[in-house]
């Protein structure tokens, strides 16, 4: 089963049980993939998905710290569900240790000895993690390692 129907097999099962933050939060994340359909006139992948699930997880977090330096505790509870629902659509992020060894793995393939390879690294890892690892993460442990 694609993950759009997914989707849509959990919507149904979130409007039958009336949980509202759920269906509001997966009727987003459809009309995200259908707007870029109709604007790009091309069915998306499930890695598209994937994609668009996770720029909206990233929106959250940022929306979060807002919240949080705001004192709207309310806003802050709401986000923070809505983060764990689109989270049950990404697939299991690596461990630590799991990206340290992409990162070795790309620093050895592409000979990089210093901040100056940093982006040759970045990009080789984004690639092998693509929605298992956060940017920040693994942006903080390649500046390690190159150091």
């Amino acid at each position: 089963m694609s993950l759009k129907d997914h989707l849509a097999e959990d919507l149904k099962t979130a409007m039958k049980n009336k949980e509202l933050t759920r269906k509001n939060v997966i009727t987003m994340i459809r009309s995200s993939v259908k707007q870029i359909e109709v604007d790009e006139r091309k069915e998306l992948s499930d890695e598209d998905v994937l994609q668009i699930i996770m720029k909206q997880v990233k929106q959250r977090n940022d929306a979060l710290e807002s919240f949080k330096s705001a004192g709207r505790e309310d806003l802050v509870e709401q986000t923070k569900e809505e983060i764990s629902i689109l989270e049950s659509y990404l697939p299991e992020p690596l461990t630590e240790e799991e990206i340290l060894q992409s990162i070795q793995n790309a620093i050895d393939e592409t000979g990089a000895e210093s901040m100056k390879d940093m982006g040759a690294v970045m990009n080789k890892v984004m690639a092998d993690t693509k929605g298992k690892a956060d940017g920040k993460i693994v942006s903080q442990l390649v500046r390690q390692k190159l150091q």
